[in-house]
């Protein structure tokens, strides 16, 4: 069994209320494959390289929420900033033949590489690895210099690794610097550079979130994405021009959220197609059925940052406003930056009783595969 991660910065607090809520209702619960992506990217290698139960890391990663603040997690250096832009406009000026300008992020994310180095030891992986708890781990990534979505994956020699259309699989024994680059937002965070290339958010590329997960062996999927469009929806305050912020929010909710729903929908095609072949006949191309165990929020998560930018340092706060980010419309921005336990721990807490409103299905799922077994 499988568990997939989504993006979305902060918003991954939900992820742990979710996980909380399916360890404390199924004490025994593993997942022998982890992977994800952008934040989920995050939660996945602290999971990843936990020793013990499953659910005793749930609750080490919970802890680690409490204590996630936006400065633990990135900061913005206003001489950078300015230095960045003074270098773009002399560029313009003069023209070619003085060298590139490059911008190489707006914020500074040194200080999550420093908690990451503090609180994740993935020389976990290995140990788990060998004690049979798990079978592989994988992170994606965006290639800024091929434009391929590359997932790196930390496993047994025997598990296989695969090459598709924009898509490709490298093994490679998992860094910090893996996680940095899975969760670097284009622009926004600087790239980071693995191996030969430079890496952002994989997200922006990832085309069939699920894939990994598939390649690697998975017969049964849980996944925890982002609420379904419209969850929770209401009317915008005002019909003012669009703000940065606003603009920003709408591009993260493109790559968070279209791309994982559409490759759920792509599976359950696949296997609605194979449950019509005829008892005893084999399956195309290898093809096999996979369940899958979607758990959306039950709210916009954005909402729940409305106004709540006040929680921010200073500084970062002032910059946020001076995009538009503290309008209402631009809650969805201003959700993926509010690292604060004030607004994380409603998001652990929305996730923890998803899983309690919708607990039916859930155990349906999981008796089903228990079942099969």
């Amino acid at each position: 069994m499988a568990l997939v991660l989504s993006g979305g910065g902060a918003h991954a607090a939900y992820q742990v209320g979710v996980l909380a809520g399916l360890a404390e209702r199924l004490p025994g619960l593993e997942f022998p494959i982890l992977t994800g992506v952008s934040a989920g990217a995050i939660n996945t290698s602290y999971l990843a390289a936990q020793l013990g139960p499953f659910p005793d890391a749930v609750e080490l990663l919970r802890s680690e929420w409490t204590r996630l603040t936006a400065d633990r997690i990135y900061r913005i250096r206003p001489a950078h900033l300015a230095g960045s832009a003074m270098r773009l406009v002399w560029h313009g000026v003069i023209g070619r033949g003085h060298g590139e300008p490059t911008l190489r992020g707006l914020v500074d994310t040194q200080p999550l590489r420093e908690f990451l180095g503090k609180s994740v030891d993935l020389r976990g992986i290995d140990f788990n690895i060998a004690a049979g708890r798990l079978r592989a781990v994988a992170l994606s990534a965006t290639s800024y210099t091929t434009a391929r979505s590359v997932t790196f994956v930390h496993a047994a020699d025997e598990v296989p690794v695969w090459e598709r259309a924009q898509r490709v699989a490298v093994r490679d024994r998992l860094t910090i610097e893996h996680v940095m680059a899975s969760a670097a937002l284009p622009i926004i965070f600087p790239a980071v550079r693995v191996g030969d290339e430079f890496y952002g958010d994989g997200s922006v590329s990832h085309l069939a979130p699920l894939a990994p997960a598939l390649h690697l062996g998975a017969r049964a999927i849980v996944a925890i994405g982002p609420p379904r469009i419209g969850a929770g929806a209401r009317e915008p305050a005002n019909r003012a021009y669009p703000s940065v912020a606003e603009v920003i929010g709408l591009l993260f909710r493109a790559v968070f959220l279209d791309t994982l729903e559409a490759d759920a929908e792509r599976l359950e095609r696949v296997n609605r197609t194979l449950a019509a072949f005829p008892p005893g006949q084999p399956a195309p191309d290898g093809l096999r059925p996979v369940e899958l165990l979607m758990i959306r929020p039950s709210r916009e998560l954005g909402n729940l940052a409305s106004g709540q930018d006040v929680l921010l340092p200073p500084l970062i706060r002032f910059v946020i406003r001076a995009i538009g980010g503290q309008r209402a419309a631009a809650s969805e921005f201003l959700g993926h930056f509010l690292f604060h336990p004030t607004y994380t721990s409603r998001l652990v807490e929305l996730g923890y009783a998803d899983v309690a409103a919708q607990w039916p299905a859930i155990e349906r799922f999981f008796e089903k595969l228990q079942r099969a077994e």
